[in-house]
């Protein structure tokens, strides 16, 4: 239902988690993400700590689904000396290309406890039906 758009993006992760660069709005850490079928619809669940609510952008444009958000450092005194900072700050984006199987148009989002929750339904086209059988009683013929 989803694919990958940057089969590097795992190496970006390792490497900036080695060199401990945050990501900026030019090149983006990435988020870590699950993404499961529940039912109807389609699931994922994005790791957000520390992210304020408002600091979430997602974005559906086409078939390309677009989620961004920033982390800022915590506002400190002037007497307040950093003793260790190991949690990561800056950007993070994630971008996923929806199946046409899936109803972009209506997605939704939660965000509790730190993680963002998009659920985007199976489209109804998607879904399996049954087709009915005719016969020949039902090509009666008008005769005059």
């Amino acid at each position: 239902m989803l694919m990958r758009t940057d089969p590097f993006r795992e190496l970006d992760r390792l490497a900036q988690q080695l060199t401990g660069v945050t990501g900026t709005w030019s090149r983006p850490s990435a988020m870590p993400m699950d993404a499961y079928r529940e039912g109807e619809e389609y699931v994922i669940a994005l790791d957000l700590p520390g992210v304020a609510k408002d600091a979430i952008d997602i974005d559906v444009e086409r078939n390309m689904l677009t989620v961004r958000a920033e982390r800022r450092p915590a506002a400190k005194a002037d007497d307040v000396q950093m003793e260790l900072s190991e949690r990561p700050l800056g950007v993070f984006s994630r971008q996923l290309v929806l199946a046409d199987t899936l109803d972009a148009e209506h997605i939704t989002a939660d965000y509790e406890a730190g993680v963002l929750t998009l659920r985007i339904p199976i489209a109804e086209r998607a879904k399996p039906r049954k087709i009915a059988i005719g016969g020949e009683s039902d090509h009666k013929q008008i005769r005059g």
